[in-house]
């Protein structure tokens, strides 16, 4: 009778494990159950959808690949595999970020290692040329390699991605993130659809939320629905910090984010134990030139003999075909083999059709149609504002009766960052017989001649208000460090010559 009596309670422990281990499988499983309407599988397909129109992948054999089965499967087969055998190999997978597996997670590898594997195959040929770029500026700020993978969910590798909300791009910016990260959204520009310039604004917004949360799977939900949703995600829960403690409380979305994360992940690790192989994507090899005059692509595609299609889609940052004039030169990707063509006949395709191109749209730099008219500088006299302690562009733009956006465009700036004794070129409205100059224009000079006077007489004071210095500290980042001083990272870069973000206790980095 004893011995009955345990074997009975050896079962009953027995199926309470089994079951306490498939808790987080069978919990989720109605959320889970029609994974093909979340909306991280919604966006996919939409981008995907674009993907296919571009037309390095049109032209890519759709019926070959890189590389054979290594198990002789035919293409068609699709292997099956049980969840012991998933989870131990997430669970085996040497990763900076801590995943874990469950049933939202094997969802989402379901979507991706059994009902879009042409779609993957193809992300698989596709990322033979975008990963190493990532792999390259996220080395650079020290971010886990792994996420590079956001990029799958985020577009399916589309530099060209768009979503219903306004995010663009490789990296999914949204408009005012982008410009926080000194990202160009303009008539012409949008460099959120830079491969490269958006991923180093990817890399910088990444090590910023991880400084916040100083968890890597909190920083990849950020990423999707904001640091703020996600703190009020770990108040609501009572102060928990576990993304799976925390999932309840989340949006919707960011419920599915990092479980597709995690299964992108895995099944691109892996893609040959589930008979996937890169397909053959004909990504032209690039160069990049500076472009010293207002250029149409027509004028490049015409004069040497490309096709338009892969101008477009290789510069995915201009979006009306054109490459606007600036002072320093704007930067043009072109097949390498065209590179030394165009050099060479630079100035005939300038010329060429020249009154017919420079014609189609309104000459600007770098200035949107919203602010056309107040840039102009038509009837006004040219002079310089000595910048004053305290002073800000709302401010010395409110003097002049122009906009902030006026201010910057006149001086090419982009951030709001202004230093003491600098001077800022303005345009007042010139004065003559019978008429004189607005209040606020007088007061501007007034302002200009007093700042002057002070700059020559208190030269130390000044110097010393104008330069500061900040010693780095364990945990410091840059971007800590420029909201401290009320900077960015780019002019903390810049002003210490640094090529990266790295630091290290002890240094002392000018700020200012």
């Amino acid at each position: 009778m004893k011995k009955f009596a345990a074997l009975f309670i050896l079962s009953v422990l027995s199926h309470w494990v089994v079951a306490q281990d498939s808790m987080p499988m069978d919990s989720a499983m109605s959320d889970y159950s029609n994974v093909e309407y979340s909306p991280i599988i919604k966006n996919y397909n939409t981008q995907l959808d674009s993907l296919v129109n571009l037309w390095y992948v049109q032209k890519s054999e759709s019926l070959q690949f890189s590389e054979k089965s290594k198990r002789h499967y035919d293409s068609t087969h699709v292997p099956q595999f049980s969840e012991k055998e998933y989870r131990t190999r997430i669970e085996q997978m040497n990763s900076v970020v801590k995943l874990a597996y469950n049933s939202k997670v094997q969802a989402y590898i379901n979507v991706y290692a059994n009902k879009r594997r042409k779609s993957v195959s193809t992300m698989l040929g596709l990322s033979e040329y975008y990963f190493p770029i990532f792999e390259d500026v996220f080395e650079q700020y020290d971010i886990p390699q792994e996420l590079k993978y956001l990029s799958i969910i985020e577009s399916a590798l589309n530099p060209k991605a768009k979503s219903p909300a306004g995010a663009r791009g490789i990296w999914q910016f949204m408009p005012s993130t982008g410009k926080m990260y000194n990202l160009q959204i303009n008539s012409y520009l949008d460099e959120r659809c830079d491969p490269v310039k958006s991923t180093y604004a990817a890399a910088m917004y990444l090590k910023n939320l991880n400084s916040i949360f100083d968890d890597w799977v909190l920083a990849i939900a950020a990423y999707n629905c904001g640091p703020g949703n996600v703190k009020k995600a770990i108040a609501r829960s009572g102060g928990k910090t576990d993304y799976w403690e925390i999932y309840d409380y989340l949006p919707k979305e960011t419920r599915g984010y990092v479980p597709a994360f995690i299964a992108a992940y895995y099944v691109f690790e892996h893609h040959e134990l589930h008979n996937l192989y890169p397909r053959k994507v004909t990504m032209p090899k690039l160069d990049t030139v500076m472009v010293k005059k207002k250029l149409h692509f027509n004028q490049v595609a015409e004069y040497l003999n490309v096709p338009l299609k892969e101008l477009q889609d290789v510069n995915p940052q201009y979006k009306a075909d054109m490459v606007p004039f600036t002072e320093r030169g704007t930067a043009l990707y072109l097949p390498v083999e065209i590179v030394s063509p165009f050099l060479r006949l630079e100035d005939s395709i300038y010329a060429y059709k020249d009154s017919i191109y420079r014609n189609l749209s309104p000459e600007r730099e770098f200035v949107t149609n919203s602010y056309a008219s107040s840039t102009s500088t038509h009837g006004k006299v040219k002079t310089y504002y000595t910048v004053r302690k305290g002073d800000t562009f709302s401010k010395i733009a409110s003097k002049y009766g122009v906009s902030v956006t006026t201010l910057k465009s006149w001086n090419h700036r982009k951030s709001n960052m202004l230093h003491v004794g600098e001077k800022l070129i303005v345009y007042a409205p010139a004065t003559g017989k019978g008429n004189s100059a607005p209040k606020t224009t007088a007061s501007a000079k007034s302002n200009i001649s007093s700042s002057s006077v002070a700059q020559k007489s208190t030269p130390n004071a000044s110097s010393k208000s104008a330069i500061a210095y900040h010693t780095v500290k364990s945990g410091d980042t840059l971007w800590s460090i420029s909201q401290r001083y009320g900077t960015t990272v780019q002019a903390i870069q810049s002003l210490n010559g640094m090529t990266n973000a790295k630091l290290s206790p002890g240094m002392n980095l000018r700020v200012q």
